[in-house]
């Protein structure tokens, strides 16, 4: 069975010189506790919520099912107005719904157009963020990008990595956060930045036997926690209440490493992405060989990539 998970660090009071000083460099997640975030921890109920952004239209994911899979899309796309999808989200079983009576609701804000705008609480809800004071731990032109999300109690959402260091803000409700390392990727069943392991805390492990192997940090989040998430760290998100939420990405690469046609933050730098395509161009020729050359040289493949690349210094 896997190991029990390890506890996040909890820190209160982290200054802006000590986040960058003592915690930023040592690339693990952290929980910020008691940092000023304005008035949206205690101001944004559902009927404030619902009032403060009126019926605009949003699109959302409603999903029959709690567990959401993005590699299977167990769940489907829908519009409604923002405030009919608070009062929805907020409440347990519905008597208007288009799936089930018990389905569940998830909106990750994104920009007017998704293929070339980011999301941005100032433009795409700027009643509400006038009460976000967003913790600016990084300098203004490395931001990239404020996602706000409304979530359904119960509903968990996919394992996944963002390519650039992030902060969850935890506005409202509480959610529990499973984190995985970089260096646990082969043990994760990665598809693109997501794990086909569903199930973190049953998984199948005739299907995914190494998943044992990888080593689970915890947090519980209540209103007005920070987790700083670095980049490349998998997380998989359980809404235990019905939540709101803001995450704010930022760049910690030169900008010029960033594909420009990234609005989500989720596509790999441009140079994994180029390397990543060679390696498919070279496992391609070695199909010119017989099977046991072919295995002979990949073998050889793996442990120069070994040798010249794999960090072996980590904590």
């Amino acid at each position: 069975r896997e190991q029990p998970a390890v506890a996040v660090e909890r820190l209160d009071g982290v200054t802006r010189e000590r986040f960058l000083r003592d915690i930023y460099p040592r690339r693990k997640p952290v929980v910020l506790t008691g940092m000023e975030l304005g008035t949206c921890t205690t101001k944004w109920t559902v009927d404030y919520l619902s009032q403060a952004e009126g019926s605009k239209e949003v699109k959302i994911h409603v999903s029959a099912v709690p567990q959401m899979d993005f590699l299977s899309k167990n769940f489907v796309y829908r519009t409604l107005p923002f405030d009919v999808f608070v009062q929805r989200a907020a409440e347990v079983n519905h008597k208007e719904y288009f799936l089930s009576e018990d389905e569940k609701y998830y909106l990750r804000s994104v920009g007017e157009d998704v293929r070339k705008d980011i999301a941005d609480i100032r433009k795409q809800f700027p009643v509400l963020a006038e009460d976000v004071q967003i913790p600016e731990y990084f300098e203004k032109e490395q931001f990239f990008s404020s996602v706000f999300r409304i979530s359904s109690a119960g509903l968990q959402l996919w394992t996944h990595y963002d390519v650039m260091d992030n902060f969850l803000i935890q506005v409202t409700g509480k959610k529990r956060v499973l984190l995985y390392s970089p260096r646990d990727a082969p043990y994760l069943y990665l598809s693109g930045t997501k794990s086909e392991v569903l199930d973190v805390d049953n998984p199948d492990l005739e299907k995914y036997p190494l998943f044992v192997k990888a080593k689970r940090y915890e947090c519980f989040l209540e209103a007005g926690d920070v987790l700083f998430i670095p980049a490349l760290w998998l997380h998989n998100v359980i809404y235990e209440e019905f939540g709101v939420a803001l995450n704010v990405f930022w760049k910690h690469l030169p900008a010029e490493s960033y594909d420009k046609t990234d609005t989500y933050g989720n596509k790999d730098p441009m140079a994994a992405s180029r390397a990543i395509q060679i390696l498919d161009r070279a496992l391609k020729t070695l199909e010119e060989l017989p099977e046991e050359y072919r295995d002979f040289y990949a073998r050889r493949m793996v442990l120069r990539i070994q040798e010249k690349a794999y960090k072996n210094d980590y904590g």
